[in-house]
Order: C-alpha cells, then structure tokens, then sequence
C-alpha cells in the first residue's frame, strides 16, 4: 500500500462517521504548491462555499500557496464566506492528512474566524 492509499483510507473513515451524523463538512485536500478548503452541505451533494492559495484574491497577499500563512488565509476567507452564509458549525475532515503544519494553521485560522468544530 502506498502512501496516497493509506491517506485515503484514513479519510475513509472519517468521512463515515460525518455522514452518519449528518453534519456539514469542512474538506480540505493540500498539495504541495496550494492547500484547498470546501465547506460541503450534509448530505454530501453540494459544495456551499470554498477557498483556495490558488485564488485570484489570496494570491496577490502570498507568495508561495504551499506553506502556514497561506493556510492560515485560506482558513480566515472560509470562515468569512461561510459566516456569511449563515454557516457556524461544521465538521472538520482533514481527508486523511495529519493534523499539524499548514492542515493545523488552516483549522485554527478558520476557528479565530467564527466556525466551531
């Protein structure tokens, strides 16, 4: 088994156990020149509102997408877009990633920002 298996096995299950609560997701998937968020609706159909390094707004604040302050900016504008949907609480799916370095700095981000998970 490689490496992006075993991720996505991880990630497998906490996806499981999200859906069997029916709560509204925050997916993140990171690469190694962006990191990518997406609040999700609960039954998984729909992507409500998203934010990326990539971003034309994020990209003239950062010079590189793949590292914490970019994280942590990505995570401010997610919690700014889905306040402004009405979205408080979410469920955090880190898609098998390890929860430190940019994955971390975006999860405490998008906390400071007004989400609850």
């Amino acid at each position: 088994m490689n490496t992006k298996q075993t991720r996505i096995r991880r990630a497998r299950k906490t996806r499981a156990k999200i859906a069997a609560v029916k709560a509204i997701r925050l997916a993140i998937h990171r690469t190694n020149s962006h990191i990518y968020a997406q609040i999700i609706s609960a039954d998984g159909g729909k992507v409500m509102t998203s934010a990326s390094s990539n971003d034309k707004e994020l990209r003239s604040q950062v010079v590189n997408g793949g590292n914490t302050a970019a994280a942590a900016l990505v995570g401010k504008r997610l919690a700014e877009k889905a306040k402004g949907l009405g979205i408080e609480k979410v469920a955090f799916d880190r898609s098998g990633f390890k929860f430190h370095g940019r994955v971390k700095a975006l999860a405490e981000a998008a906390r400071e920002g007004g989400l609850a998970f």
